[in-house]
């Protein structure tokens, strides 16, 4: 079944789509209309989480040209047109921005020599913080990379066919680069700079050395490089090649190797194998090498070079091969030994473009374990057209050019392209984007789709999002390449797959999967309650841990069964009435203090309107005559959990009545736990016999609950503009954005009140504390991803709250990336 995987991969990308463009905001008296101040060289780099971080000649907010210099900005790929500075150079111009491998770090480097480490403050997308700071005086910074941290997961190419996991997808034996006490790896990165020195600036826990560094030089000598890359060796070293830029003079490889000695580092530098580019095809008309690229930054065998004439370029590509070198009659070797062998480069294929190169990039990491690893080159050229190259052959699979995808129908003033020069180009993670930057900053995103035509094939989308549960790479970029008529398909085969994995896996990779489904369907427009209903699947899990981890066994001398094991085996048993159940549990087990349950009131209310809810949607979910996806009324195990909470919740309300969810009913006597528990306990004797439809009496009392209580409005109606929404699917492509301002034709309402005349307060809901923040809060935190918001800050700090928030403090409950929103008063 993954034949057409491997021969998807081999044939890399076959379309090359431009989805949108992201620019200034321009007018007619603008400083861009010279041309002088378009001669800026920008930088663009994707996170493994598909966040962009390029530089700007000014900032965005700068219409005279007054902030000139070299700005670094951020924009997630799903919302680009929010940039948020990291930070300002006005004397030197950036030459080096690097994400580290979590995507959490980013490295910028200069011409003055100054090395800057900067991470999320707060793991906010849009506020930064300076963690490291280095400076090596005189030097012209050309080259970073990171110190890798030694995982490295792959698809098994043996073991393709398996069913597991745990044997598809194989973490392979890769050292980090720099190693710490205990083997930890440590964080920091390798730099190169314009004469041939090499430096190593590596983070610490020390307040006040924050970070140690080290220098030494490439060679024997130092000398004049200008173009450079790096790669990550199995056995923890650097590889790193560079050049003079002169096409006459050799291409120099070095293996650099950093040593952490108690607090300080050291690096060692050895010369390895080089070449002549004359050994291969000669040029004659080549003048400069402008690029050198590792083909896959963790194969070191094979090595993309970039060369440019006066009105065109070349690509090579060079491989490390074994040669046997013979050996002299005269000299004294064993008869049977013919030669010894050597390890040299060796020119494989060759490339000609029509205009000289500006840029150029490659494939980041090797998602199969096959050798040599399937890649692809994509060249960027002077007349804004751009290449895709495979990498067998140096073959053109694919091209595009911006000036020639724009749509007609655009004012031309607004829009205009003709004198687009590429800067800078980088591919995602997983391959299925490529993000461009021009000479002015602005961003344009293509969709790279591997399946021969228009769309993806099915098995490869499937696969690929395997690989993201595995790995925890984002996988926005896949998203945004995939067509509405094959997501549901897609969902069941992902949920067939994961269901055939143990139980330890499937417990392991739980939220990620669910992130990962709640994607999927929320970008169709009928997936929105199966995307509700798993987001509430997950809340549900996720309270649920929180509150059995307030649970303390009272006899400590036995741990083979909990309070948390005692009550599920008493929910097991066909009981009906809430206060029976407590009549088999030991009420010291689930004692908490008054102030922690205080604190978790608003949770335990949501718990409660979800069961209401629920219980009111289902003789509306009966009435359905075909249904598909996942249905939270349909999940034996989900309900039991719920009947498992109400029944702590029922108990807490024993200590601190005010705990306890609040209700609106017609009759002051209603018992709403106890009615809700006898209710979902029907519900579940139900669900766990597939045999029997349920009972009329059932669904008469789920018709009278609105009647009962005023049920809230679980979902309130959340406006998004992103482009992972269903409005993506009716989009004319390519989009056109502008940098600070909202399109209004991707603005997405979803509207799933699941009861007809449920209480809707119009007010926003925070996602993690659900609690409500106003109309138009001025301050929240808001997904980059699902457009949900959340309180900066809560007042509440008990120790349960406290590691509640923790739990949501790196990303939303659907895996995205937070970020401060404030609205104009």
């Amino acid at each position: 079944m993954y034949r057409e995987i491997y021969e998807i991969i081999n044939k890399n990308i076959t379309n090359m789509d431009l989805l949108y463009g992201v620019t200034r905001k321009t007018s007619s008296k603008s400083f861009f209309n010279n041309n002088s101040f378009q001669e800026g060289k920008c930088l663009c780099t994707i996170s493994s989480k598909n966040i962009a971080a390029f530089t700007t000649i000014v900032q965005f907010d700068d219409p005279h040209g007054k902030t000139w210099g070299s700005h670094v900005y951020v924009a997630d790929l799903n919302m680009p047109w929010y940039p948020h500075k990291v930070t300002s150079n006005r004397t030197c111009s950036v030459t080096a921005v690097e994400w580290d491998l979590s995507g959490d770090k980013l490295v910028i480097a200069d011409h003055s020599g100054e090395v800057q480490l900067w991470m999320f403050k707060d793991h906010i997308l849009n506020e930064w913080v300076q963690v490291g700071l280095a400076h090596f005086p005189g030097e012209d910074i050309i080259g970073v990379a990171w110190f890798h941290n030694g995982k490295k997961t792959s698809l098994v190419t043996d073991k393709k066919d398996s069913i597991h996991y745990s044997e598809k997808f194989n973490h392979l034996p890769f050292a980090p680069s720099v190693r710490q006490f205990g083997g930890r790896p440590a964080e920091g990165v390798l730099v190169v700079t314009g004469t041939g020195m090499v430096g190593a600036v590596m983070l610490t826990k020390d307040l006040l050395k924050p970070v140690c560094f080290a220098t030494e030089s490439l060679g024997s000598t130092r000398q004049k490089i200008s173009a450079v890359d790096l790669c990550y060796g199995k056995n923890g070293h650097f590889l790193v090649a560079v050049s003079s830029g002169t096409a006459s003079f050799p291409i120099r490889c070095y293996r650099v190797l950093v040593r952490k000695n108690d607090d300080k580092c050291s690096i060692t530098s050895q010369a390895l194998p080089s070449f002549f580019l004359q050994d291969g095809l000669l040029k004659d008309s080549c003048t400069e090498i402008t690029h050198l690229k590792f083909v896959v930054k963790e194969d070191a065998d094979s090595l993309v070079v970039a060369a440019n004439g006066e009105n065109e370029g070349f690509v090579d590509v060079w491989e490390l091969r074994e040669k046997l070198q013979p050996v002299h009659k005269l000299l004294p070797v064993p008869k049977n030994v013919e030669g010894f062998k050597t390890v040299v480069w060796q020119h494989q294929s060759q490339y000609k473009c029509t205009s000289p190169i500006t840029a150029i990039t490659t494939t980041k990491i090797s998602i199969v374990t096959t050798l040599p690893p399937p890649s692809c080159v994509i060249v960027a050229l002077a007349d804004s057209s751009f290449h895709c190259l495979s990498r067998d052959g140096l073959k053109e699979i694919a091209s595009s050019s911006l000036n020639m995808t724009w749509r007609q129908d655009e004012p031309s003033a607004k829009y205009s392209r003709s004198t687009v020069t590429i800067s800078h180009i980088d591919m995602s993670w997983l391959g299925f984007a490529l993000v461009a930057c021009d000479t002015q900053g602005n961003l344009y995103v293509y969709k790279l789709l591997p399946d021969g035509g228009q769309s993806i094939m099915l098995t490869y989308a499937c696969t690929m999002l395997e690989y993201c549960l595995v790995t925890g790479l984002d996988w926005l970029d896949l998203l945004l390449c995939l067509k509405s008529s094959m997501i549901e398909t897609l969902c069941e085969r992902l949920d067939a797959s994961y269901n055939r994995q143990t139980q330890a896996t499937q417990q392991f990779h739980y939220i990620q999967f669910l992130c990962i489904k709640t994607s999927l369907y929320r970008i169709l427009m009928n997936g929105q309650h199966k995307a509700a209903d798993l987001s509430s699947l997950l809340m549900v899990h996720s309270v649920s841990t929180a509150f059995k981890s307030l649970l303390r066994p009272s006899d400590l001398i036995s741990h083979d069964k909990g309070p948390a094991e005692s009550l599920a085996a008493v929910i097991n048993d066909a009981i009906t009435d809430v206060d029976k159940v407590l009549l088999h549990l030991d009420p010291k087990e689930f004692t908490v203090e008054p102030s922690t349950l205080q604190s978790l009131q608003q949770l335990i209310q949501w718990v409660a309107d979800l069961a209401l809810n629920l219980l009111a949607k289902l003789p509306e979910q009966r009435m359905q005559i075909k249904s598909g996806g996942y249905e939270l009324l349909k999940d034996h195990k989900a309900l039991n959990t719920i009947r498992e909470l109400l029944v702590i919740i029922r108990i807490w309300g024993l200590l601190r009545a005010s705990c306890l969810p609040v209700f609106y009913r017609s009759a002051d006597n209603l018992d709403v736990l106890a009615l809700l528990f006898r209710l979902l306990s029907k519900l579940v004797q139900f669900n766990g016999d597939t045999s029997q439809q349920i009972d009329d009496g059932l669904i008469d009392d789920c018709c009278l609950l609105p009647n009962q209580i005023m049920i809230p409005s679980l979902h309130e109606t959340n406006s998004i503009i992103a482009l992972a929404s269903p409005v993506l699917f009716y989009q004319n492509l390519p989009m056109q954005f502008e940098y600070g301002i909202e399109p209004e034709q991707l603005l997405f309402a979803s509207d799933i009140d699941y009861v007809e005349g449920c209480m809707y307060s119009g007010q926003i809901v925070d996602k993690i504390r659900h609690v409500y923040l106003g109309k138009q809060p001025l301050t929240v935190k808001q997904c980059t991803r699902c457009g949900a918001k959340a309180q900066v800050q809560n007042m509440i700090r008990t120790a349960a709250i406290r590691a509640w928030d923790q739990r949501w403090s790196r990303a939303c409950t659907c895996g995205g990336i937070w970020r401060i929103h404030k609205t104009s008063p």
